[in-house]
């Protein structure tokens, strides 16, 4: 089988991911449906040649990685077909891939519903600004259509840290660094103390994965530089808490005082399934005023979404209100809207249900 021709059909079908698991035929994610490509079985040597072909693909990437630590992250391109993030793993003894496509144009925000709100933090000139949600909900392509605006409309100096790198940017108004871990730089944390000395304007980490990155990060943010990064929660609160618990007991305090003082916008973001067909997302904003910080330096985060609730008019939404909208809009189900939610109980009173 034939892997760069099989990609080509596939994106030509505008599937999402692709799955390449043994014991199954080929399959991909088609909206928020997985359906498989044929009915030809991949057995674990169909499976370990397709891999094998990708790591060709990939530049003849080595495949030993993979073979010494069980998984493998790494992206690619075919010439007129599309970028593609890989992510290679080992399973009951036999190889594995998820294949996420990503274009090779920037997204189109308009077409992706991403709030105009989200788009003005290209402006912000220092700070965090958190893009947070679970796998597959976008948090990428959200991150590269503000970076895309920074790099059209301001001149700076943008270093991107990704693993892998999935949009290239090229130089517009700005300079772009794009530095990919474990090719171009060991580490999160290592790469973003090198980035402090590489007069940077903006920082993107790919993602806040331990304490010691999250440190750097805040410290970057507190030294007048602008810092974007994403997070694997649903929320501000969750987001806020996920960031402290990362550290000791001892060094919590602290750690709430930095966030309270640098952090600027946190926002949260679904995607749920359409009624017609296809994905839309729902997002939530925050943006920290002071009763945001005060609430952050006083480790009372259960109260944030009552503060997002009442502050709409300084353009806060939260995702439950985003959720009721999309349902009252007649887009989405009572169903998808109540899983998705933050507060189910609470949100079901409020549309009727």
């Amino acid at each position: 089988m034939n892997a760069s021709e099989l990609l080509g059909e596939l994106v030509n079908k505008g599937v999402a991911d692709i799955f390449v698991i043994t014991g199954k035929p080929l399959s991909y994610k088609l909206g928020a449906d997985i359906e498989e490509l044929n009915d030809q079985i991949f057995l674990p040597g169909d499976t370990q040649d397709f891999i094998e072909q990708i790591y060709t693909l990939a530049e003849g990437r080595s495949i030993d990685y993979l073979a010494e630590r069980g998984d493998d992250d790494f992206s690619f391109a075919i010439k007129g077909v599309s970028r593609f993030r890989v992510n290679t793993y080992k399973q009951r003894g036999t190889l594995a891939a998820v294949i996420r496509v990503v274009s090779f144009d920037m997204p189109d925000p308009l077409a992706l519903s991403i709030p105009p709100q989200v788009l003005d933090l290209a402006d912000l000139r220092r700070g965090l600004v958190l893009i947070t949600g679970p796998a597959g909900s976008g948090k990428t392509t959200t991150l590269a259509t503000i970076i895309n605006r920074i790099n059209t409309t301001r001149n700076a100096h943008i270093i991107t840290l990704e693993n892998p790198i999935e949009f290239l940017h090229r130089h517009n108004r700005s300079l772009v660094s794009q530095r990919e871990v474990n090719i171009d730089t060991a580490s999160y944390a290592t790469a973003l103390r090198a980035a402090l000395r590489q007069s940077p304007d903006v920082i993107l980490i790919g993602e806040l994965r331990d304490a010691e990155t999250i440190s750097i990060a805040l410290t970057a943010a507190e030294t007048g530089h602008f810092v974007l990064s994403t997070l694997h929660t649903v929320g501000a609160t969750n987001t806020v808490d996920r960031l402290v618990d990362s550290f000791r007991a001892e060094q919590q305090n602290q750690v709430r005082m930095q966030l309270s003082m640098v952090l600027q916008n946190v926002v949260s973001q679904q995607l749920i399934p359409l009624l017609a067909g296809g994905m839309t997302p729902a997002f939530e904003l925050m943006h920290c005023n002071n009763a945001i910080r005060n609430l952050i330096r006083e480790g009372r985060t259960h109260q944030m979404s009552q503060v997002i609730t009442t502050s709409s008019n300084e353009g806060m939404v939260g995702m439950d209100t985003s959720l009721l909208r999309l349902y009252q809009a007649g887009l989405i189900s009572p169903q998808e809207m109540l899983t998705h939610a933050l507060a189910p109980e609470s949100l079901a009173k409020q549309a009727g249900l």
